[in-house]
C-alpha cells in the first residue's frame, strides 16, 4: 500500500511535473514617483505599448498620484471628501426652500391620514 508517487510531497505543492518547466513572460519595469518622494516600479508585459501604460497611478504607500517624471511628480491632488445626499441637497436649497418643501410634505401626509380615517 505504499505509493511512491505522492511520498514526500505536501498539500498544495502542485503537480511535480510542472515545477520549473514554465517559461516566464518578458516584462518591462516602469518607474513612478509621487510628491512624497516614494518610488514604485510596477512591471508590465513587454508586449504592452508605451501608449497603453498609464501616465498616473496611485502611490502604494501614501495613495497620492504618482507619475513617471521623477523631477516633476504630480501635485498633491486633494480630492473632495465624500458628500452625503443631504450635503448635495443643502447645496441646492436654501433654508427657506427646505422649510417650504417640508411643510408641503407634512401637509400631504396629514391629508392622506385624514382620508384613511374617514374610510
Amino acid at each position: 500500500m505504499n505509493n511512491p508517487a505522492i511520498r514526500g510531497t505536501r498539500v498544495g505543492a502542485g503537480n511535480s511535473a510542472d515545477s520549473g518547466s514554465g517559461a516566464r513572460a518578458e516584462t518591462k519595469t516602469v518607474n513612478f514617483y509621487c510628491a512624497n518622494g516614494h518610488e514604485m516600479s510596477p512591471q508590465f508585459a513587454a508586449t504592452v505599448a508605451d501608449e497603453e501604460i498609464p501616465e498616473l497611478l496611485d502611490c502604494t504607500k501614501c495613495e497620492l498620484l504618482a507619475g513617471r517624471d521623477k523631477e516633476n511628480p504630480p501635485p498633491d491632488g486633494k480630492t473632495e471628501p465624500y458628500k452625503t445626499h443631504l450635503a448635495y441637497v443643502k447645496e441646492r436649497r436654501t433654508e427657506a426652500e427646505a422649510e417650504e418643501i417640508l411643510a408641503e410634505a407634512l401637509a400631504a401626509i396629514k391629508e392622506r391620514r385624514a382620508k384613511l380615517k374617514t374610510q
